[in-house]
């Protein structure tokens, strides 16, 4: 399978593509707002991901006059609802692969204490 390439532009571009001081984006960097990669001649590049994440945090800080702080909450707030979609993603899978058809529980699961003993009908 080939390596795909991606896009990356570097901090002069995106300053004028957002229309914003360079140095805006160095201390968004600095506060762990941004973490753009380097190239080997230590060059901050911006993937699309991070053009994305900017545009949030610039909408939240223009838009609506969130501070850095309260930026920074709800980007790593936003950050854990994304794995937490995830890890139940993969938890419907799993239980999708091993049901097909009837759902088990393992008594150490189950929301009701299974006691020993034959079960009774009534």
């Amino acid at each position: 399978m080939a390596k795909t390439r991606r896009k990356h532009l570097m901090i002069s571009a995106v300053a004028e593509r957002f229309e914003i001081h360079p140095q805006t984006l160095r201390l968004y960097e600095r506060e762990g707002l941004l973490r753009p990669t380097r190239s080997a001649g230590n060059t901050r590049l911006y993937d699309e991901e991070s053009l994305d994440r900017l545009e949030t945090i610039l909408a939240l800080t223009r838009d609506m006059g969130v501070n850095l702080a309260g930026v920074e909450v709800i980007l790593e707030l936003r950050d854990q609802i994304a794995a937490l979609r995830r890890r139940v993603e993969d938890l419907e899978k799993t239980v999708r692969e091993e049901g097909e058809g009837s759902v088990r529980v393992r008594r150490a699961f189950a929301l009701v204490r299974v006691k020993g003993g034959p079960l009774v009908k009534r």
